[in-house]
């Protein structure tokens, strides 16, 4: 893990990736590196920033995959032939360091019909999620790509939601995971054995040096909050709360039945719908 965020510059800025409501964009760098950039200034701003690198590292840390991490000093000025008033407005407000994640060229968004995970690994990275409040890795919006057949974990950005609301954050340090809706429900078979493996890695001394690679520029002049150390340690301490136990917020069996029924429901309204738009050809081939 580094000590801190590796910087680069960005020296050309590519296209926008409409996927997601961010508007992140795709950017070349100084050090020849191509990036996926998540900007400043777009929706939950720093904080969503914040959230990528710690709960990134910290997956990092565990031995789960993710893409390299690197902050990204901008001048909106390589945007500058970018036809899109929205875009450059996103540019212009995130002028300095941003959040850049290695691009993983031919990678495919993971289908969990297509490429089944096996138990352990399942198991980790629903706990993982379970444990840092990441609800944006569901059945409809997996956040994992596949690249050269190995699965990667990608868009941390609305986990540690309870950095929204610090005053209430220690309240819900164990507040319980929901993992009906996860990509994975249906493969995390171990989820006690995927505790045990984990949950003595999360020590204070690991949660401090992941925290320690966050930007002081992202922490500085939290509300609440008289310095930036003061901010990392409330990082600390609400991650710590929630692995020292009693740990009721991990799911000890994943319920995936609910799940299974709507795309089941999904895929016959999908159906239904071919039926009627091709009546004549589609009869005897859509079943």
């Amino acid at each position: 893990m580094p000590a801190a965020l590796p910087t680069v510059t960005a020296t050309r800025y590519v296209t926008p990736l409409r996927e997601g409501g961010s508007l992140p964009g795709l950017v070349e760098a100084s050090d020849l590196g191509t990036y996926v950039v998540k900007f400043r200034s777009a929706g939950q701003g720093r904080k969503a920033l914040v959230a990528e690198v710690v709960a990134g590292e910290l997956a990092r840390a565990l031995g789960l995959p993710v893409p390299a991490l690197v902050g990204i000093e901008l001048d909106p000025v390589i945007g500058a032939a970018e036809p899109d008033q929205e875009i450059q407005e996103l540019l212009k407000g995130s002028r300095g360091l941003n959040l850049g994640m290695d691009y993983l060229p031919g990678s495919l968004g993971y289908d969990p019909l297509a490429f089944p995970v096996e138990s352990e690994l399942a198991s980790r990275i629903v706990w993982f999620d379970a444990l840092v409040r990441n609800v944006d890795r569901s059945w409809r919006n997996p956040n994992l790509l596949l690249w050269h057949r190995k699965l990667y974990l990608i868009d941390h950005g609305a986990s540690l939601i309870f950095h929204h609301n610090w005053p209430g954050a220690q309240k819900g340090a164990q507040a319980p995971f929901d993992a009906a809706d996860h990509v994975l429900a249906s493969y995390a078979k171990d989820m006690p054995g995927a505790d045990a493996a984990l949950a003595p890695l999360v020590t204070d001394e690991l949660l401090r040096a992941v925290v320690a690679v966050v930007p002081d520029e992202w922490l500085a002049d939290e509300p609440g909050f008289e310095s930036v150390d003061e901010v990392r340690d409330a990082y600390v301490g609400y991650l710590a709360t929630r692995v020292a136990g009693p740990r009721e917020w991990f799911p000890q069996v994943v319920d995936s039945s609910a799940q299974e029924a709507a795309r089941a429901q999904q895929s016959s309204d999908l159906k239904a719908r071919l039926k009627a738009k091709h009546p004549n050809w589609m009869q005897g081939r859509v079943k």
